[in-house]
């Protein structure tokens, strides 16, 4: 899953010219098909501190929409969607997103768009707060930084494969 986590005064979508949902001071999920995204603390505190308050602490709302593009390979020109589950699949894997995001709040602060239609979002980003949250990173993500990594037990040259220094080891992961 990729999801691009914006925060918001406000945000909307429609679909067809009719307003399909919005929501007032919140984040905004754009999600291609999380864990931690209720407790992502992007909002200040009283006192202005940034940092310090979640989603859930300010009583604030959640508008998610489903955006396969998200999955795209952009190495090329035309971008590739091969990465992005099929429609099927990925509507269930979604709705099974909202459903436990609204088991973890309050259901009635989770709004959402309309999966697979052509959606106009609209929304007022605040900040501009942004982060995405992707749970492949490994394979999007190269520090440039190798490491030898052992593979036979053994020592030295033969048996051995550079890895990324941020590349989980069998016992992290």
């Amino acid at each position: 899953m990729r999801a691009v986590v914006q925060r918001v005064s406000s945000a909307s979508v429609t679909v067809d010219s009719q307003l399909v949902s919005s929501i007032g001071r919140g984040i905004m999920v754009l999600v291609g098909i999380g864990k931690g995204l209720l407790g992502l603390r992007v909002f200040s505190d009283n006192n202005g501190q940034m940092w310090k308050h979640s989603v859930k602490d300010i009583d604030g709302e959640v508008l998610c929409v489903s955006q396969f593009t998200l999955l795209a390979n952009t190495t090329k020109n035309k971008p590739d969607f091969h990465r992005a589950m099929a429609s099927e699949s990925s509507r269930q894997l979604y709705s099974s997103f909202l459903e436990r995001m609204r088991t973890l709040y309050k259901p009635e602060k989770i709004q959402d768009g309309r999966f697979g239609a052509m959606m106009s979002v609209s929304l007022t980003n605040e900040g501009p707060v942004t982060f995405t949250l992707d749970s492949r990173k490994f394979e999007y993500i190269d520090s440039g930084i190798s490491t030898p990594k052992k593979t036979d037990g053994g020592s030295g040259g033969k048996g051995e494969k550079k890895v990324r220094s941020d590349e989980p080891t069998p016992a992290a992961a």
